[in-house]
């Protein structure tokens, strides 16, 4: 079984101004003259945890960290306007080139599977592999699944009780417009309160370790905010993106790509159709199943694949 690496410190960190009103922290960790490898966190809106430097092989990597738009310490905190899938993924190739970078690995999780999806769809050129892990498409069914009492409620149902509570009355198919005007509302202990309650729903239901640490850290008041509110402003507005199914449709775009795709047997958060679903759509792709394995990729059995992996693609 294998673990993460050892915990590490940054190289460098810097501040890329990707917009008048949009200034983007990245962090670099490990070889300096690696192999250069993206990480993008999930959410989206959660920003970079430390726990996600210890993926890779630090002697070998250079692994580039930046917290997306509004989330973690990029600035303005928590910022909406201007805040969409297509301008974080030009954010990621003004980071590239910034950073003189030719391709890099993109792994991704969750929210950063579609961010990873999307970016290398607009841009192929400059993705040497993928790795996908919790699969996320952003399809109105993987929305339902989540927020419209189909999939997830109706494996914790105390937990969506609970997290319909400050919306009740509103039919199901409303909870995240509902959710929306609270987490907006222009007094900050409304959105406060609300976005509490979105944050806990989430981590109360991603993963089979009770009190994970992981779990902890997404309900930390640091980052609660950022997380509920741009998830919702994305969830709102269907994740921005061109059409229901246009992942799926562009799938052909990116198939030359080296692509290994990591999901939990028991990830009720994203169910496992979706990695199913783009694994079809990718016939040369890997689709690794962890048996056991939910939706954070800090269990055991998410750890020993994702590792596995990040050593196999250094021959690359």
């Amino acid at each position: 079984m294998k673990t993460l690496f050892p915990a590490i410190e940054p190289y460098s960190e810097g501040k890329l101004q990707v917009s008048d009103l949009h200034e983007i922290h990245y962090e670099q960790v490990g070889n300096p003259e690696g192999q250069a490898a993206l990480f993008l966190h999930g959410g989206p809106g959660l920003g970079i945890l430390p726990i996600y430097r210890h993926f890779f092989d630090a002697s070998h990597y250079r692994i580039v960290l930046p917290d997306q738009r509004g989330a973690g310490r990029s600035k303005p905190y928590a910022e909406l306007k201007e805040n969409d899938t297509r301008q974080i993924v030009e954010d990621l190739e003004k980071l590239r080139k910034h950073l003189a970078i030719d391709k890099w690995l993109v792994m991704g999780g969750s929210w950063g599977s579609l961010l990873a999806l999307c970016y290398a769809i607009k841009y192929p050129d400059s993705v040497s592999s993928l790795v996908l892990r919790g699969v996320f498409l952003g399809r109105q069914t993987d929305l339902d699944w989540v927020y419209g009492g189909t999939g997830t409620a109706q494996l914790f149902p105390d937990k969506w009780a609970e997290f319909k509570a400050p919306v009740n009355g509103n039919d199901d198919a409303e909870i995240v417009a509902a959710y929306y005007q609270l987490l907006t509302h222009q007094d900050p202990q409304i959105a406060r309160a609300a976005a509490l309650t979105w944050a806990s729903y989430g981590a109360n239901t991603m993963t089979l370790i009770p009190g994970s640490e992981s779990s902890r850290d997404i309900t930390a008041s640091d980052k609660m905010l950022s997380l509920a509110r741009t998830e919702c402003h994305f969830a709102h507005h269907k994740f921005f993106l061109e059409d229901d199914n246009y992942v799926l449709q562009n799938a052909d775009k990116i198939s030359h790509i080296p692509t290994h795709i990591v999901h939990g047997r028991y990830d009720v958060i994203c169910p496992l159709r979706s990695a199913w679903d783009i694994h079809q759509s990718m016939p040369d792709s890997q689709l690794h199943i962890v048996e056991g394995g939910a939706h954070i990729p800090t269990e055991p059995g998410m750890v020993d694949k994702l590792v596995a992996i990040t050593e196999q693609l250094k021959a690359r």
